[in-house]
């Protein structure tokens, strides 16, 4: 059975010591999506990874190499989770059915961290080598960007699709993908690819 696993970005503070109300990171559009995929009986993971705002690969890696993975599974990141998935599955080799990519980002930020251990933590996240050959194991790749994210986002949608190939889907007035960018938490778009066969 098709299963579905997201991974939320990565915010930029602590966000309130990890408020469940106040922080963002799974927020935006990943609770409609999930009920909308569990009332069509897919189940749906959306882990929380360890302290998100410093990104580290090897404790992501902890907690996603406990979930059920396999060839029917459909993986989904948003912004920094994009990163990641693509970095674990050049390394696991696992095989998938679809890798959705929304809004992808592959550059560390200088201006935005002046904390030089965030930059660090960052700059080791983000930069690795795309093992091309992961698209071999995946049937179906997809990535969301829009005509209004950030040239950093754009460049970094570039990068993983000059590397992986893939469907390329730009909506537009969407930025970031994230709740003040898109006005609302409905995302019928990234829906309907999950469920096409």
């Amino acid at each position: 059975m098709k299963n579905v696993i997201i991974v939320h970005g990565c915010p930029s503070s602590e966000e309130k010591a990890m408020n469940p109300i106040m922080r963002t990171y799974d927020k935006h559009w990943i609770p409609w999506l999930k009920k909308n995929l569990e009332e069509k009986n897919l189940n749906v993971e959306v882990p929380l990874m360890p302290e998100p705002w410093r990104p580290d690969y090897e404790k992501f890696k902890e907690v996603f190499d406990n979930l059920e993975i396999n060839e029917d599974s459909v993986l989904i990141g948003h912004s920094c989770g994009c990163a990641f998935l693509v970095r674990w599955l050049g390394d696991t080799k696992k095989k998938i059915k679809k890798l959705i990519l929304v809004a992808p980002w592959k550059i560390a930020d200088k201006e935005k961290f002046e904390d030089e251990e965030l930059m660090e933590s960052r700059k080791k996240f983000y930069n690795y080598e795309i093992k091309g050959d992961i698209k071999n194991n995946i049937k179906e790749i997809i990535i969301f960007t829009s005509d209004d994210e950030d040239e950093d986002g754009k460049k970094s949608a570039k990068i993983f699709h000059d590397s992986l190939g893939g469907k390329i889907i730009e909506l537009k007035a969407h930025g970031h993908y994230c709740l003040g960018d898109m006005g609302t938490e409905e995302f019928p778009e990234l829906l309907n690819e999950i469920l096409k066969d």
